[in-house]
This record gives structure tokens, C-alpha cells and sequence, in this order.
């Protein structure tokens, strides 16, 4: 069913977005998400919950019971992209939403990411700007990794957020603006259905992190642009799902690392660089085991004040 907001007197406006949850034992996440998606928006939506969680928790569980959502439960944990293609898949809404079930979203912030849409036409992907708990910016709009920045970000970003490799990828030395990124954090994205569709969506080889990254690249060699939107802003919890098994996801980040990195470099020519980039990662990865509570990469630095005034929706 529908959100109510997009009602009529003559009846029932179809979907103009799809907002695609991946859930993982998230159920006292998922009812403060719902509440906060009532005021992100006033265009009709519909909500399909994807639950790779083994056993249903009571929270997922009432949430399903509202009319606007769609429970999809894999009975399994398949990743975070193949979780979201298959809550994607069979969508008539020109617009899809991919987000992780701890954000929440600010009123309006849907909209504004609506609005952006007619300034780009030519743009596949919308990211809002992420805040994190005490009011911290999350670097959400980045470059796509390069060899020099990709490897100055990896072996110094968890220990100097600072550095200028860092700062570089995540695009940390201006005002933020609305602006192309090379990706964007697949934790809350708008993206247009044909643009997904066109790329077959998220590529399933990443079970978690780097599928974002992977995507934007995608998106990005067909043509489409990727725009962020400061104007809109959510709240991202952050981990929610990953704590439980923090180390388990440490491993997880870095071997998606090397897939994504491996792939931009086949070829028997580049053997010897994929090898020193396996030994590297190798490395890093005994390191942040050891060593890093921010192992995943780079703690946010920026505050939230640094966004631009938003617009606050019209009664």
C-alpha cells in the first residue's frame, strides 16, 4: 500500500518512490526510521523491508504490519547489495531509496533530494549530506579511489584522519555544496530506476562495503553523474548492524577492498602491483585487528555546522 500523504480524492496515487530498507536484526531501529520517513517526503511511497536477519525480531516484525511496507525476508544473511537488488527488483516507481535501517531522515530531506533531480538531468544518483550522533558531518560524497590517494587513505587514514590523501578522497578542504562526487555512501541514496537498472544494480561479489563505490564507478562509465546534496540531510546512527560482529566486518571491508582494487587492475601486466597491493592490505588488515577502533577506515572530523542552511518545507 501507499503512504497516505500520496491519497487523493480519487483514490490511491501510484509509488514515485520505492524506499528499500536492509535490515539485520534491526528491529529497534526500523519503527524511529518509518516515523522520521512520514515527514522526509510528500510524494506517495511504498517501503519493502529486506530482512537478512535468520529470525524475526518483534520490532521488524510491527513494523511489517503497516500498511505502506512490504516485509522480504531472505532467510539468510546475503550481503548488503544483493539484499537491496532483491528489494528493488519488479519496482514501477521511477525513484528508488537504498538505506541502511539507522537513519533517520530530516523533514523534507527526500524532497530536497527531488528538487536536485531537476537541476541534473543528467544525474543517476542523489547522496544527502550524513550527519552522525554530537553533530559530527559524515564524508558521504568522495572521489573514486585512485592508486596514490587509495593508498595514503588506507595505510594513514585511521590513525591521521587528517592527512592530505584523506582529505583529498573525501573532499574535506571546502564548504560543502551541492556538487558530482566520483560515489556515494550507499548507507542513503536516491537514485533513478533506470539508472540502477541500467548498471543491474549493486554488483553481488561484495557481501559488504565497496559496493557503493563499485556502483558509483558504474554509473559513472555509462555516463551518469552523482550529485550530493548538503541540503538534505539524515541521521545516520552508524554500525548498528556491524557491531555484534565488528571484527568479522573488519575482514569483510578489507577484502572488498581488494576485490574492488584488483578488478581496476587486471592483466597479467599488472601481477606484481596486485601482489604488493594484496602484502599492503594484508598488513593494514593485522593492524586494524590489533590496533584501530576506527579500522574501517577514517573517524569523521567535520561538524555538522559547516552544512548549508536548509530549507524547511511549507506547511
Amino acid at each position: 500500500m501507499d503512504h497516505q500523504g500520496g491519497r487523493s480524492d480519487a483514490g490511491v496515487a501510484e509509488p514515485q518512490i520505492r524506499i528499500v530498507v536492509v535490515a539485520y536484526h534491526s528491529g529497534e531501529v526500523l519503527g524511529p526510521f518509518m516515523d522520521s520517513l512520514t515527514k522526509a517526503t510528500v510524494q506517495p511511497y511504498e517501503v519493502v523491508v529486506v530482512d537478512n536477519s535468520p529470525e524475526l525480531d518483534a520490532g521488524t516484525a510491527a513494523v511489517a504490519e503497516r500498511e505502506e511496507v512490504r516485509l522480504l525476508r531472505t532467510g539468510r544473511n546475503l550481503g548488503y547489495g544483493s539484499a537491496a537488488n532483491r528489494g528493488a527488483a519488479g519496482a514501477g516507481a521511477p525513484w528508488l531509496v537504498v538505506a541502511n535501517a539507522d537513519i533517520a531522515f530530516t523533514p523534507g530531506s527526500l524532497d530536497e533530494l527531488l528538487e536536485a533531480s531537476s537541476r541534473w538531468p543528467g544525474a543517476g544518483a542523489f547522496g544527502p549530506a550524513i550527519t552522525n550522533p554530537g553533530g559530527v558531518l559524515y564524508p558521504s560524497a568522495r572521489e573514486l579511489p585512485s592508486l596514490r590517494r587509495g593508498i595514503g587513505h588506507a595505510l594513514l587514514g585511521w590513525c591521521w584522519p587528517t592527512n592530505p590523501w584523506t582529505t583529498a578522497y573525501r573532499r574535506e578542504r571546502a564548504t560543502p555544496v551541492e556538487t558530482t562526487a566520483g560515489w556515494l555512501s550507499g548507507s542513503c541514496q536516491l537514485l533513478r530506476r533506470r539508472a540502477f537498472e541500467a548498471v543491474d544494480g549493486f554488483d553481488e561479489a561484495y557481501f559488504m562495503f565497496m559496493e557503493d563505490v563499485d556502483l558509483g564507478r558504474r554509473l559513472g562509465l555509462l555516463g551518469w553523474q552523482l550529485v550530493y546534496v548538503p541540503t538534505a540531510v539524515v541521521e545516520h546512527l552508524g554500525g548498528h548492524s556491524t557491531k555484534r560482529t565488528s571484527r568479522r566486518m573488519v575482514i569483510a571491508h578489507h577484502r572488498s577492498m581488494l576485490r574492488y582494487l584488483f578488478r581496476q587492475y587486471p592483466g597479467p601486466g599488472y601481477l606484481p602491483l596486485r601482489l604488493a597491493l594484496g602484502v599492503g592490505l594484508g598488513f593494514r588488515l593485522l593492524l586494524a585487528l590489533a590496533l584501530a577502533g576506527d579500522s574501517a577506515g577514517a573517524r569523521a572530523t567535520r561538524s555538522a555546522d559547516e552544512l548549508p542552511s536548509v530549507r524547511m518545507p511549507s506547511d
